[in-house]
């Protein structure tokens, strides 16, 4: 017996993926901080034999070594590196109120709830890194809060006789508010309200605070909506100062204008929108010329004309960077007279633009362009719906235009895609809303050929404006400008995709990026319309690393543009304006701008469209709470999200809605989480639950406050997980 529970064991071992390899490693070292080991003591210890992951073992040390985990005392021989000492880095909370902290040289500390001492997730801080390790992590404690993330929170009050708690709405703010009689602005029990932290004494487990605004009773749409805006710090009403400052501004247009710009009034120009969108920042303009090829004029509203650089407008637009667009609302980033009137492209209205001109000929080449400002004056305004009929019956307003433009877009992002350019395109969640916001019913946003001939025309008019100032012979005369950039995936995560998705049969061939893209483009039309679509397109995502805004143009790993930018979007993305401002400047042989300045304009940008996006998905998921709280004991199907050691998420195909699998609900046997394998485990059966498996799930609770959704699992057969007999488990747990 003990024989075969050995080679259980050995096999156990030499199978071992390397991320549960590295933790198998750290542990040896961390358990024997003086000690120094080769990769053959390691093997032997770890009784590994086969070649395979011996010479894994070699390449995870000298991994750890680069990653700053262990030294190299000499050729071969490795020992944790001495840890202990002073760290500053970003708190980041887990569910469970323990943290990690993301230090400054990308170092990944342990943080225990105990040695938190009042540190909240994103805080800045500075930590003292122990020799101890946790969860395979160094353990350290936070020494002091450099700088507070927030100090604004959004919750439910709980009245008690003399003072009252504020429940936060947060899952990564793990106390209470504590807020005396005096300063509860009159909210009533049970309200929304926003409060401020204003003191935290040490030796107290809850911060004292105050409420700063009530935003009013829960479960009211427009309180839900201004309690998601303001979790995320974000405004929802414009400052009245500045809507005096704007409804100021004229819209008159100037016999000047007219003559500084190229007048393109008289060619057949139309915008193509959501069919509710009120802010039109781009339209498109064509013409036959009399050498047969085609002038297509991108215009783009030119906002930079209307508001100047450090007004007040201006300087509100910075801190807001950005539109957001939740569930029922768009929170524009300008007041309403600029974004819905003086400066977007309305239909039979003159409007000033900056705008890319491109000569094309019939195989979409570019003959020849030009960049600068021009008016125009729209003849329609098409919503997507209205010119995918035109594109599919050929019958329509501006059919002519809109067929041409249509089969050049087609014809650019063949190109596109031919260069290495990946198509991610997300199922979008959209919403029947009644009069009172209350979600009717669910439906899905399709990226269809209108959406397309929008989107690849944008995408050139941005590409064009960043290789005329970004791509020049000699980097060092290289003028500063904002580029959006997208890097290369994280190796790691990106080989963790890889093998996952090779469960479901499917393969990323190839090892340059225009081989894996090209691997990746034939995934994506291979999972389309399958139950794992969405599952599939959202750890591709994941592996992906994040697009952001910088003056350091490393590429668009994404679009595979050598040279990128926004400049389509200005009524909605600051980005776009600083992009106008830039563009205008360095047209007219202005000398560099500040790259640091611009820099941190951009990084500002970045953080607030991470804010814009969260608040987004925040009001996502309490419409798609809401909308389940009738369905509770209904029974759906579902596919498994996500795979953590306290349950399984499950999301719904019919409604992408999602919600949790508690584990205390496996209650058949006891299950174990393996995370190299994205499944939990029983125990004793031997029952997997993987990503990607397709359920049969109950609705079980609904809870509006927290955005949460329980489920339990209602399949019978081998996967029944709801246990009629529950005593034989009672002891052990």
């Amino acid at each position: 017996m003990k024989s075969k529970k050995k080679k259980q064991d050995k096999k156990a071992k030499n199978g071992l993926g390397k991320k549960a390899l590295t933790k198998e490693i750290l542990q040896i070292f961390a358990n024997n901080p003086t000690y120094t080991y080769n990769y053959k003591q390691l093997a032997k210890l770890l009784d590994i034999k086969d070649d395979g992951p011996r010479k894994m073992i070699t390449e995870i040390l000298y991994e750890l070594l680069s990653g700053n985990t262990l030294d190299e005392v000499y050729a071969g021989k490795f020992k944790l590196k001495a840890l202990a000492g002073y760290s500053t880095g970003v708190i980041e909370m887990n569910n469970d109120g323990t943290a990690q902290v993301i230090t400054d040289d990308n170092r990944e500390i342990f943080i225990p709830e105990f040695r938190l001492n009042h540190a909240l997730h994103g805080d800045k801080v500075q930590i003292l890194i122990t020799h101890r390790m946790r969860r395979n992590l160094p353990e350290g404690e936070v020494i002091k809060v450099i700088e507070r993330a927030k100090r604004n929170f959004v919750g439910t009050i709980s009245l008690e006789k003399n003072y009252a708690f504020l429940i936060p709405d947060n899952k990564q703010m793990p106390y209470d508010i504590f807020i005396a009689q005096k300063d509860l602005k009159k909210a009533k029990n049970g309200q929304k309200v926003i409060a401020r932290i204003t003191d935290w004494p040490a030796n107290m487990r809850n911060p004292n605070g105050e409420v700063i605004e009530v935003l009013g009773n829960p479960g009211v749409n427009e309180v839900e909506m201004h309690a998601i805006l303001a979790e995320f710090e974000l405004p929802y009403r414009f400052p009245e100062e500045l809507d005096k400052i704007a409804n100021k501004i004229s819209d008159k247009i100037t016999q000047k204008d007219y003559s500084e710009r190229r007048d393109f009034r008289d060619i057949p120009t139309f915008t193509i929108d959501p069919v509710d969108a009120k802010d039109f920042d781009d339209a498109l303009s064509f013409r036959v010329l009399p050498n047969n090829n085609y002038e297509i004029g991108v215009h783009i509203a030119d906002v930079t004309h209307y508001v100047e650089p450090g007004s007040p407008i201006d300087n509100e637009a910075i801190e807001r960077a950005t539109s957001v667009y939740l569930v029922d609302r768009c929170v524009p980033m300008l007041p309403e007279r600029l974004s819905n009137f003086v400066c977007s492209l309305r239909p039979n209205e003159e409007k000033l633009c900056f705008a890319a001109v491109f000569e094309m000929n019939d195989s979409a080449e570019i003959i020849s362009q030009w960049i600068g400002r021009t008016v125009i004056l729209s003849k329609r305004r098409f919503s997507y719906e209205e010119a995918q009929q035109v594109i599919e019956t050929g019958n329509g307003d501006m059919q002519i235009e809109i067929l041409k433009l249509h089969e050049l877009a087609q014809k650019l992002r063949k190109n596109r895609f031919k260069s290495g350019a990946i198509g991610f395109e997300r199922t979008e969640v959209k919403f029947n809303l009644d009069d009172k916001g209350k979600p009717l019913g669910v439906f899905f946003k399709e990226n269809k050929a209108s959406n397309q001939l929008i989107e690849e025309f944008m995408l050139l008019a941005n590409k064009k404006v960043a290789e005329l100032v970004g791509r020049v012979k000699d980097k060092t005369t290289a003028k500063p400008f904002v580029y959006r950039i997208h890097d290369k995936p994280n190796p790691e995560k990106f080989e963790s995709f890889r093998n996952f998705i090779t469960r479901f049969g499917y393969n990323i061939m190839g090892g340059t990026e225009k081989q894996i893209s090209k691997s990746l483009n034939k995934l994506m039309d291979e999972v389309r319309g399958k139950k794992e679509q969405n599952l599939v397109e959202t750890l591709a995502l994941r592996s992906m690393a994040k697009a952001r805004y910088s003056t350091n143009n490393i590429g668009h790993y994404g679009l595979a543009f050598t040279h990128y930018t926004h400049f389509t979007s200005p009524i909605r993305r600051y980005p776009d304006m600083m992009v106008h401002r830039l563009l205008a400047h360095y047209l007219n042989h202005g000398t560099p701008k500040d790259e640091q300045a611009l820099e941190k304009l951009c990084k500002h940008s970045s953080d607030m469209e991470v804010k814009a996006t969260e608040a987004e998905r925040a009001s996502i998921k309490y419409k798609q709470v809401e909308f389940m709280t009738d369905k509770v004991g209904q029974v759906f199907s579902g596919v498994i999200s996500g795979v953590a050691g306290f349950g399984l998420f499950v999301e719904l195909i019919d409604s992408k809605c999602e919600g949790l699998i508690p584990i205390r609900e496996l209650d058949d046997d006891f299950y174990e989480f393996d995370e190299d394998n994205y499944c939990l485990v029983g125990k004793q059966t031997g029952n997997k639950f993987q990503l990607g498996d397709e359920v049969k799930v109950e609705v079980w609770r609904t809870n509006l406050a927290k955005k949460h959704l329980d489920f339990r699992l209602a399949e019978t057969g081998e996967k029944k997980l709801i246990s009629k007999d529950k005593s034989k488990f009672k002891k052990r747990r």
